[in-house]
């Protein structure tokens, strides 16, 4: 099997956008819940840019991966660039049929020749977004030095079991609440910091948080002694391309003090939000979430399917200065 790498352009769309659909329909096998789509987004952006390959068997379109715009100081990091391939911007042939090592080598040639692309850009943190089913394409990846970041799930409107719990008090957020929901979720933000997360997130002062609310989410509070102690909220929006599709709303965040974990508080919650969102004729839940945040994770996968895997590397950015390469 020889395999040939070349310049991703516009003469390959309608066949990557194919390709791309299929290989979408082949995770809606593992993932029933997943909306069915017609088309993907314009991949036109992907041969503009200049940051994709095709790979061709023979005649043969078999597979692409392209990577959106350079992000440069990419999650607020000064000097780290990042470029991301998301769902729909990569795809190889028979997704799931037993290509076997053919898959893997498919994936590994473009990302060899794709990762220059990118490097050459700048960008030293590379991601790409693959279906959480195939395998074989992750673990090409884990072999190039790639990690699980991110992690999109999906799940119906069906409600889960809960237990009555003493003491408690599930609520909707009202407005005039806004302003005491503030210090759980500062506390919400610097979780972040810990071990395993190892993740900084900037977090507004008082003012800011609640002048910038946004009053078009769903918001479910949980009150203990009279104190919000956990919530959850969705709002229209998301990571992938399903966030356009009828009838999909977005759960966007979710938080419950540690002292208040294992009893079931924020699964009350979450049914609360699925009996709100149904009613407002929403039929598909979405969310996204980092892979090594060990109670996070937990709590999502335990209720939601995922059905992407995304994974990142960094590469030593001292390689930028070298063969001709410009650091940006």
């Amino acid at each position: 099997m020889k395999i040939k790498i070349v310049d991703f352009t516009n003469e390959h769309i309608n066949e990557a956008s194919a390709l791309a659909i299929a290989n979408y329909e082949e995770e809606r096998l593992h993932v029933p819940t997943l909306p069915p789509i017609d088309s993907i987004p314009d991949l036109e952006w992907f041969a503009k840019n200049g940051l994709g390959v095709a790979a061709f068997i023979g005649n043969t379109l078999v597979g692409f991966l392209c990577g959106a715009g350079v992000w440069e100081n990419a999650w607020d990091i000064k000097g780290v660039n990042h470029v991301f391939s998301p769902m729909g911007g990569n795809a190889v042939a028979n997704f799931s049929i037993g290509t076997g090592d053919n898959r893997a080598k498919i994936y590994a040639a473009m990302y060899q020749a794709v990762g220059k692309k990118w490097a050459d850009a700048g960008a030293t943190s590379h991601g790409i977004s693959l279906y959480a089913n195939d395998k074989e394409a992750q673990e090409q990846f884990f072999r190039y030095g790639f990690g699980m970041r991110c992690i999109d799930a999906i799940r119906g409107m069906d409600e889960i079991d809960v237990v009555t719990l003493d003491g408690y008090e599930f609520l909707e957020l009202i407005p005039d609440e806004i302003p005491s929901l503030f210090p759980l979720e500062k506390k919400h933000m610097e979780s972040y910091l810990e071990s395993p997360f190892f993740m900084y997130r900037e977090m507004e002062n008082e003012v800011d948080y609640v002048n910038n609310f946004n009053h078009d989410s769903f918001y479910f509070i949980a009150k203990f002694k009279g104190k919000i102690v956990a919530y959850i909220m969705a709002e229209n929006g998301g990571e992938t391309f399903i966030q356009d599709t009828p009838g999909y709303i977005h759960a966007s965040g979710a938080y419950c003090l540690p002292e208040h974990r294992g009893k079931g508080v924020i699964q009350q919650l979450l049914n609360l939000l699925i009996q709100k969102v149904k009613s407002q004729g929403f039929n598909r839940l979405g969310a996204d979430f980092e892979s090594f945040n060990p109670s996070g994770s937990g709590f999502w996968l335990k209720h939601f399917d995922a059905y992407t895997h995304s994974v990142v590397r960094r590469i030593d950015e001292k390689v930028l200065g070298i063969a001709g390469r410009s650091p940006q």
